[in-house]
């Protein structure tokens, strides 16, 4: 019987972010990227959640490569931490991204050197006996962003990547002329991006949005400051051009935009002229209107630089009511509550706040409805799993390949979960019964997957009930209280407001303690189990809520 590819995502197919997905065929293991997910509401306190490696980790010796498509941190975000326990295979990626890594490995002192093989648009390399790749370069939001093509035993797969066409409406076949080499090969798999696949239209042109840019830069009365993704290395040059064009100074603020504007400059992405950027210490020197800061923090994140202006954080620039803001950017989904708060904090000192509603002042990295049809209509593919996006966003591209391709049929777009094993032979791809551990891993501070659930259950409690504190001092010979118990609220009652439920409090502990006999020994253990429970219960009677109950029983 043939030997099935193994294909399987860690990440990638329930949210957007922590993409990881590998191949396994026999001994062999091809990993494509290493992608981080930033904590939602139900993680709270989370810093980062990383790819679940263990089944990799057991087999690391069959790892041949790790392929990295692009420098955003969805897709490489947590190759530090999980590079080493995969036995730092060879990393094949782009010039930019391999830059971007070794910046955020520096952080990382104790791991061992990475092994980057640089790639380039149309290399083709024989990377182990079953696997040979061909690497072609996308367009997204960020240079040196590759789709790649697997040679295997069971056919051609190919993976897009993230990625967008930048068609033009009048004749937007002309958007498909760079896929020429290979538009015209049949694959058994292909995986397509699917984080845009419910909106209309074609992207948006990067002229009109550096036309919209300027105009605003050009007509702000005092400072203007652009807030963006530092991954967007054209937006970023954009702005810093036409700076130079309107005779106005840049002021890079936020650690990673520094960083990624030095990266940029060094591999000549952009070259600003001598004296276009300026330092916090020079702004004192040039008036307002002549002064455009890019910042971190179109997301709202809470150490972010725009986000430490809006509070007051930042000691060397604070918002004025001549200062115009601008969110060149599009929002992730899960962070349109703090992207507002931050907006409606903005508005508040006086600024002029400019967002993605109010003009076309971003261009997304990834392609929309009509330009995913063009590719899913004209690609030629056996079997098609939409990739890179939440469940009902991969379901809507597989309608669109349904509507588009008269070749495909229903059992042709597999919507597999994470974690899930599609087996792949020359004949069909299947998602099988077989699953692989997918679970989250969470980085918190230097914490590397030792938050479990019941980590993330207490503090959910925490911050959305509250704690109640209870100490009660007993004698160890009359198993009575010998003084009144001390009850301390955080996050359930403001104690000032509440001493008739206080009274009941203690009434209810002194009852509790009267069901033991004088002449039995209270078990500390037991009676602070009674209270939990009892406590709990009387106040979820009385209050409908059920705060964390943390008893403290001293026994003298």
């Amino acid at each position: 019987m043939e030997e099935p590819l193994n294909w399987v995502s860690l990440g990638g197919l329930e949210e957007i972010g922590r993409n990881c997905m590998f191949f396994e065929y026999k001994n062999e293991i091809i990993i494509s990227d290493l992608g981080l997910q930033f904590p939602e509401e139900d993680t709270p306190g989370i810093d980062y959640i990383i790819p679940n490696i263990s089944y990799l980790e057991e087999r690391k010796r069959n790892i041949k490569a790790v392929i990295l498509t692009h420098a955003h941190y969805d897709h490489i975000g947590a190759a530090p931490y999980l590079i080493e326990k995969l036995g730092n295979p060879p990393i094949y990626t782009g010039q930019l991204t391999k830059e971007i890594v070794k910046k955020r490995e520096e952080e990382f002192k104790e791991n061992q050197k990475l092994n980057f093989r640089v790639i380039k648009n149309g290399d083709k390399i024989d990377i182990s006996k079953y696997f040979k790749v061909k690497f072609f370069e996308v367009i997204h939001s960020i240079p040196d962003t590759f789709g790649f093509i697997l040679e295997t035993p069971v056919g051609k797969i190919i993976n897009f990547a993230d990625f967008k066409l930048q068609a033009n409406k009048d004749n937007p076949l002309k958007s498909l002329e760079r896929f020429k080499d290979i538009i015209n090969d049949t694959y058994q798999v292909m995986f397509i991006d699917s984080t845009r696949s419910e909106e209309k239209g074609y992207s948006i042109s990067p002229k009109i949005v550096r036309e919209n840019l300027k105009k605003i830069i050009k007509e702000s009365p005092g400072r203007v400051i652009v807030s963006t993704f530092a991954s967007i290395f054209s937006r970023i040059k954009d702005i810093i051009e036409i700076s130079e064009e309107l005779g106005k100074k840049i002021l890079v603020s936020g650690r990673t935009m520094e960083i990624n504007v030095d990266i940029a400059k060094r591999l000549k992405y952009f070259k600003p002229k001598e004296g276009t950027i300026i330092s916090k210490k020079d702004l004192r020197h040039y008036p307002d209107e002549k002064i455009v800061i890019l910042a971190t923090g179109a997301q709202g994140e809470p150490n972010a630089s725009l986000m430490k202006i809006a509070n007051n954080e930042d000691r060397s620039i604070k918002i004025k009511p001549t200062d115009t803001v601008v969110f060149s950017s599009s929002i992730i989904p899960g962070n349109e509550r703090p992207i507002q708060n931050l907006k409606d904090d903005l508005a508040r000192k006086g600024a002029r706040v400019y967002c993605l509603k109010d003009l076309d002042i971003h261009s997304g990295g990834h392609a929309p409805i009509e330009e995913l049809k063009l590719v899913l209509k004209h690609f030629k593919y056996r079997y098609l799993i939409p990739y890179y996006a939440y469940y009902f966003m991969r379901a809507s591209t597989k309608r669109l390949a349904l509507k588009c391709n008269k070749n495909i049929s229903d059992e042709n777009v597999l919507l597999p979960l994470n974690g899930q094993v599609v087996k792949i032979t020359k004949e069909k791809a299947e998602i099988s019964n077989e699953k692989v551990p997918s679970y989250y891993i969470m980085v918190d501070g230097l914490g590397v997957g030792d938050v479990e659930e019941v980590v993330l259950r207490d503090r959910k409690v925490l911050s959305e009930e509250g704690m109640v504190v209870i100490i009660a001092t007993i004698g160890r010979n009359s198993n009575k209280l010998l003084k009144n118990p001390d009850i301390i609220s955080r996050g359930f009652i403001y104690l000032r407001e509440n001493k008739k439920l206080l009274d009941d409090i203690r009434l209810k502990i002194k009852g509790l303690l009267s069901r033991f006999p004088k002449y039995q020994t209270v078990d500390p253990e037991y009676f602070k189990a009674l209270l939990r429970d009892q406590i709990g219960l009387f106040l979820y009677k009385r209050t409908k809520r059920r705060p964390m109950i943390l008893p403290v029983v001293i026994i003298i």
